[in-house]
C-alpha cells in the first residue's frame, strides 16, 4: 500500500478545481469575545452535498479507468460519504450503488437518491454496512469506494488543509472532526508538510472514539460498541491508510461528550447562524470545553451540515438544557380543581415562559387522588432554573424529577 504525499494532495486540488467549492473560513468572533482566543470556522457544511466528502470521493472516482467506470461504483455510508459518492458519480456519468445502515437520517437518504444513486439498507452500524458493500463489490464487479481508507480519498480530503493555510496564514492550531480519519489524515499531512509549526488536533465523540485506544495499541482497533448522536463520525475502527499518517503527523486526539456536542451545535447555530450536524461540530465542542488549552489563531472544521430535522430538535433541546436555558420538571399534584392553575400561576409570576404542559394518570406509583404534571420551561440560565425549582418546592409541591 503506497503512502500519500503532499504532491498527491496538490494533484487532487488541481483535479477538484471547478468541481468543489472553496468553502469560506469565517471568524467566530463570539468565541474570541468570550474566551479571548481567535477562532475561525472552515465551513465544509457549506460544501457541495453538505460536507467535505465530495473532495475525496471525486478524487477517487475520477481516477478510475474507463473499464472500471463501466462497472459502476459502490459505497457504504451513514449519509455524507453517500452523498459525496453519489454526486461525484453523477458528475462523471457513472452508476452508483450506496449501502446505508438501517435508520440512516432521512434527509441524507433523500439527497443521495436525488443525486441519482441506488440505495440499499443493511446493518445497524457503518461497519456492518461496509461488509455488505464489500460483498456487493465482489459479486458484481462494482468498484468499492471506501469512505476513508484509500490514498486517493485521503489526498482529496487533504485539499481542505491547503485551503486552510491559504485562508489563514497566521493559524497556530487546526482542529478537525474525526471518524475513520480520512479528513484528519489528509489535512494533517498537508499542513505539517508545509507548516510543521502548526499544531493539528483531531476530535472524536467520546462514545465512538476508536483512535485513542488504537494509537495506544499501535494499530487500528475495533471498538466493542458505539452510542453517539454524531452518526457522521461513528466509526468503530480506524482505516489503515489514515492511521499511519495520523500516527506521524497529528499532535493530539481529544474526545467530547454528547452534552458538549449538543451545546456546541446550539451556540454555533445561534451565534454564527450556521447549521452543523453533530459529527461536524466536534471540533467546536472541544474548543468550548477547554478554550485555554488551544493556541490561537485556531481554525476549526465544520465538517458537515446534513442533520435530520427531528434529530436537530432533540439535540437543540439537549443543548438548551446543558446551557441552563431549558427545564423539564415533573410535579406530583393532588388531582383536584385549581391545583394545576396554582402551579402554573406560581411559575408565571417568575416571568418564565411555559413551552408545554402535559398530565398523566398512568404512573403505577400514583395514588388515585394524584396526577403527574410535566412542564417544559424556557429559562434564562442555571440561576433561574434553581430559583424556579426552589420556589416550587417551597410552595409545597412534590417535585418528582427534573432535568
Amino acid at each position: 500500500m503506497q503512502s500519500v504525499s503532499l504532491d498527491d494532495i496538490h494533484d487532487a486540488a488541481r483535479l477538484l478545481e471547478g468541481v468543489i467549492r472553496h468553502t469560506p473560513s469565517l471568524s467566530a468572533g463570539w468565541i474570541e469575545k468570550q474566551y479571548g482566543i481567535p477562532v475561525s470556522f472552515k465551513c465544509e457544511n457549506l460544501q457541495r452535498a453538505g460536507s467535505f466528502k465530495i473532495r475525496g470521493a471525486y478524487n477517487r472516482i475520477a481516477r478510475l479507468t474507463e473499464q472500471e467506470r463501466s462497472r459502476g461504483v459502490v459505497a457504504a455510508s451513514a449519509g455524507n460519504h453517500a452523498q459525496g459518492v453519489a454526486l461525484a458519480a453523477q458528475i462523471l456519468g457513472i452508476k452508483a450503488t450506496i449501502f446505508m445502515p438501517n435508520g440512516a437520517p432521512l434527509p441524507k437518504l433523500q439527497a443521495t437518491i436525488g443525486y441519482g444513486a441506488s440505495v440499499k439498507f443493511h446493518g445497524a452500524t457503518i461497519d456492518e454496512t461496509l461488509l455488505a458493500a464489500f460483498e456487493f463489490s465482489e459479486q458484481t464487479g462494482a468498484i468499492f469506494i471506501h469512505p476513508f481508507d484509500h490514498e486517493h480519498i485521503v489526498a482529496g480530503q487533504g485539499t481542505m488543509g491547503l485551503e486552510i493555510l491559504a485562508q489563514n496564514p497566521d493559524v497556530k492550531t487546526v482542529v478537525v472532526c474525526t471518524g475513520g480519519g480520512g479528513l484528519l489524515a489528509g489535512t494533517a499531512l498537508a499542513i505539517k508538510s508545509l507548516r510543521p509549526d502548526i499544531k493539528v488536533i483531531g476530535v472524536q465523540a467520546e462514545m465512538a472514539a476508536a483512535y485513542p485506544p488504537s494509537l495506544a495499541a499501535g494499530s487500528p482497533q475495533m471498538l466493542p460498541r458505539m452510542a453517539t448522536m454524531a452518526d457522521g463520525i461513528a466509526v468503530g475502527k480506524p482505516g489503515v491508510v489514515p492511521f499511519k499518517i495520523i500516527q506521524e503527523h497529528v499532535d493530539e486526539i481529544r474526545t467530547v461528550s454528547e452534552a458538549s456536542l449538543a451545546r456546541a451545535l446550539l451556540v454555533t447555530l445561534e451565534r454564527s447562524k450556521l447549521q452543523v450536524e453533530a459529527g461536524g461540530i466536534a471540533a467546536v465542542a472541544a474548543i468550548l470545553d477547554d478554550p485555554d488549552s488551544f493556541e490561537g489563531p485556531v481554525v476549526a472544521s465544520l465538517s458537515g451540515g446534513n442533520i435530520d430535522p427531528l434529530l436537530l430538535n432533540r439535540v437543540l433541546r439537549t443543548g438548551l438544557a446543558t446551557s441552563g436555558r431549558f427545564l423539564m420538571v415533573q410535579v406530583r399534584l393532588r388531582d383536584q380543581p385549581g391545583a394545576l392553575a396554582t402551579l402554573v400561576s406560581l411559575i408565571g409570576e417568575m416571568g418564565t415562559n411555559i413551552i408545554q404542559v402535559s398530565q398523566s394518570h398512568m404512573n403505577p406509583a400514583l395514588a388515585l387522588s394524584e396526577v403527574d404534571v410535566e412542564l417544559e420551561l424556557e429559562t434564562r440560565g442555571f440561576e433561574q432554573r434553581e430559583e424556579i425549582l426552589n420556589r416550587i418546592i417551597s410552595a409545597g409541591f412534590d417535585v418528582v424529577t427534573h432535568y
